[in-house]
């Protein structure tokens, strides 16, 4: 396994560290069988409308996109309760971490490297989720695309980091359980991770991650 040299990890927060799917957890005895359906239409929905924005020149903060996904995977999914949308939204609000984030995070510190995340989340719903998870002082800095009005992965989201801790972006490993998240850092020229959790296929072959891990454990060694 190589060893990874550029000194700061900068980590995408939902789905990466942040687990998108413990909002469905918690009220999962209420939201009945079709619970994980909700809940992975609520999470593609959520992203493509940050996409779509993007794609035609505007911006809705994610929040905001986040319970339009919502709204959207109720109807859809007509026999889970609409009354669970206010606990699911508090849910998503203060997500619950992968059991592997905080272990990384204190790794990489403990070998002096910088750590932060770089997320389309809106700056109250990041600190929200990275309060509630304990990840607060483990990151030495919260980055969310609302100073742009933009999401990933277009480049300039990218260069909010190089921007933040003045380095080049050979200087940063980029780590997302998104494949496509992956891509756009690569294409920025960061020396990108795919945290692969779901044993997903491969895609965007001109792009293709530095490493692919299981999860985020292996970190601490590469580093």
């Amino acid at each position: 396994m190589s060893v990874i040299s550029p000194p700061i990890f900068i980590f995408d927060a939902y789905g990466t560290l942040l687990d998108v799917h413990a909002a469905i957890a918690r009220c999962r005895a209420e939201a009945g069988p079709e619970a994980d359906r909700l809940s992975a239409i609520w999470r593609t929905k959520q992203l493509e409308y940050s996409w779509t924005l993007t794609l035609a020149g505007h911006y809705v903060d994610f929040w905001t996109l986040t319970e339009r996904a919502l709204d959207y995977a109720l109807a859809l999914v007509p026999s889970v309760d609409k009354g669970l949308k206010t606990r699911l939204l508090e849910a998503y609000f203060k997500l619950d971490a992968f059991p592997d984030a905080l272990p990384a995070l204190r790794a990489l510190k403990a070998k002096g490297h910088k750590t932060g995340t770089l997320s389309n989340g809106s700056p109250d719903m990041l600190k929200g989720a990275v309060d509630a998870a304990g990840l607060t002082s483990d990151l030495d800095a919260v980055l969310s695309v609302d100073v742009l009005k933009m999401f990933k992965p277009r480049p300039e989201v990218y260069g909010l980091v190089t921007e933040c801790f003045k380095c080049t972006p050979s200087d940063v490993t980029f780590v997302s359980s998104n494949r496509w998240d992956v891509m756009g850092a690569t294409a920025f020229g960061f020396r990108a991770l795919w945290i692969n959790r779901a044993k997903m296929p491969d895609e965007y072959p001109e792009f293709p991650p530095k490493q692919v891990l299981a999860d985020l454990s292996a970190l601490a060694a590469l580093s």
